[in-house]
């Protein structure tokens, strides 16, 4: 049957291997228990077939668990048909899932028509729903659109933003390059008391004023936070030592990775795999390699970009035994060695005119 065309009319043929509990709590346990999308529509049918049917905060529980399996379609699906029998009164949460769906399937038009029935039925839209419009629309590069909206919630006062409207907001402005207009948005923010400020907030702007090469000011929104007693976390660091690696500021690295020490956040696999790449790139082989001895000491596990950095490290410089013999660590430390790991080896060789060694790795692959 297809996921995509499930009628009432079908209820009946469901042959389920569990049983489906009486009672709000009986029925939340069941629901947390579904593992997989066969057992999700073989819940819903049942649960359609009880009487009483069971409240939509159910059926929204259910449809949440189908979200998180990222069955976008069938939520919708789902949604539709419980609309159709009528029985179940679809609320507010119900209708902002589906406005979820159409966002992570790339279809805000279609969230907004979706918006538009909250009005047809008397439903006010909460916080919630916004922050999912405007995540919507920023995961569309629908900048403008998605500015209005925020304008429009300020101003008119369509819900009470919370810390996700502001840290959405803050994110899509970064992300599109327009980290002064985030910053903006960060001061309005803290200014009366609104919100207070969280770490990954600011962490999305240093981000982006480390993108820009804006070192100095994102170092100081770092010393800002600190002093607000807003404690940096291992991926506001990570942004500043990638911004810092990247100008080849060292010693300003160095630094960093003491600080770090002194507010106890431990470097994790990403803060290794910054410093080891940028270090092959600097042609700093050696260091790289005393980077990844450090690393796993500190119990960090190397991967794919670990390796694949040093390789591309030893091939810039032709060293392509050395090369060779990281990419076989690579297996030998439960790695599968993917398309990246093998075009960086492949390259060095051709390079190298070692046409056969690289025309046997183009067959592995």
């Amino acid at each position: 049957m297809s996921t995509l065309s499930i009628k009432s009319s079908n209820h009946h043929q469901a042959k389920p291997n569990y049983i489906v509990h009486y009672g709000s709590r009986g029925l939340r346990s069941d629901i947390d228990r579904i593992s997989n999308l066969d057992e999700a529509l073989g819940f819903y049918k049942q649960m359609v077939r009880m009487r009483p049917v069971p409240s939509v905060v159910h059926f929204n529980r259910l449809l949440g668990r189908i979200v998180k399996m990222k069955q976008y379609l069938v939520v919708l699906s789902l949604s539709r048909d419980m609309a159709e029998l009528g029985c179940i009164p679809l609320d507010d949460y119900t209708l902002s899932i589906v406005i979820n769906c159409y966002c992570f399937l790339g279809r805000m038009d279609f969230g907004f028509s979706i918006f538009g029935g909250f009005f047809k039925r008397g439903i006010l839209p909460d916080t919630a729903t916004f922050n999912t419009l405007l995540k919507g629309l920023f995961w569309e590069h629908k900048i403008h659109e998605a500015q209005g909206l925020f304008k429009k919630i300020i101003y008119e006062k369509l819900c009470v933003p919370n810390k996700i409207t502001y840290g959405t907001v803050i994110d899509g402005l970064s992300k599109a390059g327009n980290t002064s207009m985030a910053i903006q948005v960060l001061r309005f923010m803290e200014k009366g008391g609104r919100c207070r400020p969280h770490a990954a907030a600011y962490s999305t702007i240093i981000d982006g004023l480390c993108k820009d090469k804006m070192m100095d000011q994102a170092l100081s929104l770092l010393h800002e936070m600190i002093e607000k007693g807003i404690a940096p976390n291992v991926i506001t660091y990570n942004c500043l030592v990638r911004g810092l690696c990247n100008l080849s500021k060292w010693k300003d690295v160095e630094k960093l990775l003491t600080e770090m020490k002194a507010y106890n956040i431990v470097p994790d696999v990403i803060t290794f795999n910054i410093l080891i790449d940028a270090l092959c790139k600097e042609g700093q082989l050696e260091g790289a390699e005393e980077v990844l001895k450090i690393m796993i000491e500190q119990n960090q596990k190397p991967d794919n970009a670990t390796y694949s950095a040093l390789m591309d490290g030893y091939c810039l410089q032709g060293r392509m035994d050395e090369a060779k013999i990281v990419f076989d660590k690579m297996a030998a430390n439960g790695l599968n060695p993917d398309v990246q790991s093998h075009s960086i080896l492949i390259n060095g060789y051709m390079k190298k005119m070692k046409v056969e060694a690289a025309m046997s790795l183009f067959q592995e692959i």
